[in-house]
């Protein structure tokens, strides 16, 4: 993506060739008959879905710009994304969290502290 493009435009455009590839394929799985009865069975996680996406985006976009380094920024962002669903999914949905796990998010934080120094 260019540096001087403004990243909501891009990711706009990005999402709206996006969208459309999915109504496509989307249309041609389920068969134009039964598009409505499939779209009312959406709810609001779909939304909640597409804001978490965009921020994932866009975050991705700015930590680029700012000249970190493309490996890096994937690992750190995909550790942080694990370890905050892995609360998310505990406190929210109430879902076990074993020791293994309580262990590998403090292996994550430590591997976080060495590639950032």
């Amino acid at each position: 993506m260019p540096g001087d493009v403004n990243p909501f435009g891009a990711l706009m455009v990005t999402y709206f060739v996006a969208a459309l590839i999915s109504a496509i394929i989307f249309i041609f799985m389920v068969g134009p008959s039964n598009v409505l009865v499939e779209l009312s069975k959406i709810n609001w996680t779909s939304i909640i879905l597409a804001i978490a996406i965009v921020g994932l985006e866009v975050g991705y976009v700015f930590v680029y710009r700012t000249g970190w380094a493309v490996s890096t920024a994937s690992v750190v962002a995909n550790i942080g994304l694990a370890c905050v669903l892995l609360v998310v999914g505990f406190l929210l949905y109430w879902e076990n969290v074993s020791i293994k796990q309580i262990i590998g998010i403090f292996v994550c934080m430590f591997g976080l502290v060495l590639i950032n120094i």
